[in-house]
C-alpha cells in the first residue's frame, strides 16, 4: 500500500516584500525575501461524499515566532507557538501565546491586529506555497503482535485513521511518535500528535477553518481518543490553550510499516 513519508515531507511558504506586502506578519522583516520550510506533521483528506469533492489539508511542525538573519534579538516578545496548516488555497495560522485571545498589531501600522487564528487565501498573501508530501510503500500490520514487535525492532511507523459520518469521510495520516508495547501481553497504543482533529458537521468551507489539533491515542482497530487543543479557563477572565477535551469517536486505525 501507499502511503506518507513523513521524514521527507515539507511545506515551504515563500515572502517576498518586493512582490507582495505581508499580511501575517507582526513586525518589519529584516530582509525582503524568506523561505519557511517546515515539516508536515499530518495530512487530513476530507471526501464529501455526495459530491465526491476532496479537501486535502496538511500540518506544518510547530515552530517559534522569530526574526531571521538578524544579529541578536532573534525570538519576537511576546513569543508564540505557531503552527502552518495549509490546502491547496487557503492557509489557517494557529499561535498559541501565554494567554489565549491575544492579539498582535499587524505590521506595518495600520493594517489591524492578527488574531491567534488567522486565516486567508494562499494567492493574497504569500509569493509562493508548496507542498511536497513524499509517498512511500508501506506494510500494513494486521495483529497486534505485529505491531508490538515492530516497535520494539525500531521500524519506523505511520498511522491512519479514518473517520465517518453521514456527509463525510476523512482519512488522517501521521507519523507514529510515541507508542507503547507489550511483549507479553500482546498490547499496543499509540500516544503521538498534535495532529489535525477535524469538525465533519459544518459545511465544506468550513472545513479549513473547523479544525484543531489534537494528540491521540489507539490500542484496538474500531475506536480512537483524542486530547483536543482547545481554550482553557485557568483562573477568571484568564484562559489558556491547552490539551484538555477529551474526545472519543468510532474510526478505522491502521499502523503502516514503511520498510
Amino acid at each position: 500500500m501507499q502511503t506518507v513519508n513523513f521524514a521527507k515531507s515539507y511545506l515551504t511558504f515563500r515572502i517576498d516584500t518586493e512582490k507582495k506586502p505581508p499580511l501575517t506578519v507582526t513586525h518589519k522583516p529584516p530582509f525582503s525575501l524568506n523561505n519557511a520550510r517546515i515539516p508536515i506533521e499530518c495530512r487530513c483528506v476530507i471526501t464529501e461524499k455526495a459530491t465526491g469533492h476532496v479537501e486535502s489539508f496538511v500540518l506544518g511542525a510547530s515552530c517559534k515566532t522569530e526574526q531571521v538573519g538578524v544579529p541578536a534579538a532573534i525570538w519576537l516578545e511576546p513569543n508564540a507557538d505557531f503552527c502552518p496548516i495549509f490546502s491547496a488555497d487557503r492557509y489557517l495560522h494557529l499561535k498559541t501565546y501565554a494567554q489565549a485571545g491575544t492579539e498582535m498589531e499587524l505590521y506595518p501600522p495600520g493594517r489591524g491586529s492578527q488574531s491567534d487564528r488567522q486565516s486567508g487565501r494562499i494567492d493574497e498573501t504569500f509569493d509562493h506555497v508548496r507542498i511536497d508530501v513524499d509517498s512511500c510503500s508501506g506494510e500494513a500490520l494486521v495483529s497486534a503482535r505485529e505491531i508490538v514487535e515492530a516497535v520494539l525492532a525500531n521500524e519506523t511507523l505511520v498511522a491512519r485513521t479514518e473517520l465517518d459520518n453521514a456527509r463525510y469521510r476523512a482519512l488522517i495520516e501521521y507519523p507514529v511518535k510515541t507508542i507503547n508495547a507489550n511483549e507479553r501481553d500482546w498490547i499496543y497504543q499509540t500516544d503521538t500528535g498534535p495532529i489535525l482533529f477535524p469538525d465533519l458537521s459544518g459545511d465544506p468551507t468550513s472545513l479549513l477553518t473547523g479544525l484543531e489539533l489534537a494528540y491521540s491515542a489507539f490500542n484496538c482497530p474500531d475506536w480512537i481518543e483524542w486530547i483536543v487543543r482547545v481554550r482553557t479557563p485557568v483562573a477568571d477572565n484568564v484562559h489558556v490553550y491547552h490539551y484538555s477535551k477529551p474526545v472519543r469517536t468510532n474510526s478505522t486505525n491502521q499502523i503502516v510499516r514503511i520498510p
